[in-house]
């Protein structure tokens, strides 16, 4: 019997009798976080109820991600729901709820994604893959912070801008590069190139060389590759790398581009992440 790999196991989502496009989970401890799961995991989650909606046109091209609260350990509901499909778009809007105390549902995250049926056209990459070391010249991540389970699920291997070694307060840059894929050899699909362009640790940390309570609001990713240059990459690695770039009143923003081994652009993404001083 072949063993179900951590990830498909978190992405696991049934169809429910209650209405079309209403689906039920359950939170995965592999991919758990300080306070809640890995808000890499709750967008593959949300892309994933569209992806299996029986409306679906085509193949997605952004999701954004709205995390209100945090999921807690325990039994989800999601809800997808198709709002326009034209002939070559489709737009969708999804939440998850859980039971709350009083039975009622409690909504912990919103969001929106779109799909699309591409068609062969003239392209460019006006942002190509920078020159860095092959990833096997660069050392692998092997120890992770505390309580934080989602780190040990990704082979990471940082080639500049890793988690400073001293929280000193003498940061002056924000910018990290990394090698990065599944730990347990899996082949390269949309919902995990959702997750893996919210794996990036947060931005102020390496700009100010302090460890601040910061957490992701937002996040929005744009896929650019479509099923086939996914199938490409397979289970190799993807060059990861991300900035901020405004660090004000509380909250900031960063970017992040994902590139497969042979310089294509995959995904890029813009969050904005709340942060305490």
């Amino acid at each position: 019997m072949t063993t179900q790999h951590p990830f498909d196991k978190a992405l696991e989502i049934h169809h429910s009798d209650i209405r079309v496009g209403h689906f039920t989970g359950m939170t995965s401890p592999d991919y758990w976080n300080m306070v809640g799961p890995f808000g890499g995991t709750t967008a593959a989650l949300a892309l994933q109820a569209v992806l299996k909606h029986p409306d679906l046109l085509g193949a997605p091209i952004a999701l954004t991600v709205n995390y209100a609260a945090a999921l807690e350990a325990g039994a989800f509901d999601i809800q997808a729901t198709a709002v326009r499909t034209n002939r070559s778009t489709q737009h969708w809007t999804v939440q998850i709820t859980q039971a709350g105390a009083s039975g009622a549902p409690n909504m912990t995250t919103t969001a929106t994604v779109v799909t699309a049926v591409r068609r062969e056209t003239w392209g460019e990459n006006d942002l190509p893959m920078p020159e860095v070391p092959k990833p096997g010249a660069v050392d692998r991540i092997t120890i992770g912070p505390s309580g934080v389970a989602w780190v040990r699920q990704y082979e990471m291997r940082p080639i500049s801008g890793g988690i400073p070694a001293q929280w000193d307060g003498s940061g002056h840059h924000s910018e990290s590069r990394l090698w990065l894929r599944d730990a347990q050899p899996r082949a390269l699909d949309f919902p995990s190139l959702a997750a893996m362009s919210d794996l990036f640790y947060p931005r102020v940390w390496l700009r100010r060389a302090k460890p601040v309570p910061a957490g992701t609001v937002s996040i929005t990713t744009y896929f650019h590759a479509n099923a086939a240059q996914l199938a490409e990459v397979g289970t190799g690695y993807l060059l990861g790398s991300a900035t901020g770039q405004q660090f004000s009143n509380g909250f900031f923003d960063q970017a992040a581009q994902l590139w497969s081994e042979s310089g294509v652009l995959l995904a890029t993404s813009n969050q904005i992440v709340y942060y305490k001083e």
